[in-house]
């Protein structure tokens, strides 16, 4: 495949991706300060997003919300953080938009929680 016929596939519509950053020498075994910084670039992203405690799911158009995981990389690069180390999972269905909250109420109803 050539590529230009690859840049020419687009990519899907919507996602969720649940995605994790490891600031990397930061001298301290604390990364809440640089993971409140990237909850207020997701904030400001417009995205619909939930912060757990291992991490964050995204949801929104793959190219938005894989931009932003990037531009976490950056905002913290910046800060002086010299690595970075992401666990990134991405999903994407096409036969219907289901949200990270339905995902989660499906099994509730299987398990007799809603």
């Amino acid at each position: 495949m050539s590529s230009s016929s690859i840049e020419s596939i687009p990519t899907p519509d919507h996602c969720t991706a649940d995605f994790c950053l490891i600031p990397i020498g930061t001298g301290s075994a604390s990364v809440s300060a640089q993971i409140a910084d990237v909850q207020r670039l997701i904030e400001k992203s417009g995205l619909k997003y939930v912060m757990h405690s291992a991490g964050t799911t995204l949801e929104g158009p793959w190219d938005k919300v894989h931009h932003v995981i990037g531009q976490a990389h950056t905002i913290l690069h910046q800060q002086g953080v010299v690595r970075i180390q992401s666990d990134i999972r991405s999903g994407s269905r096409v036969d219907k938009v289901q949200s990270f909250e339905d995902k989660v109420a499906a099994v509730n109803k299987l398990l007799g929680k809603e």
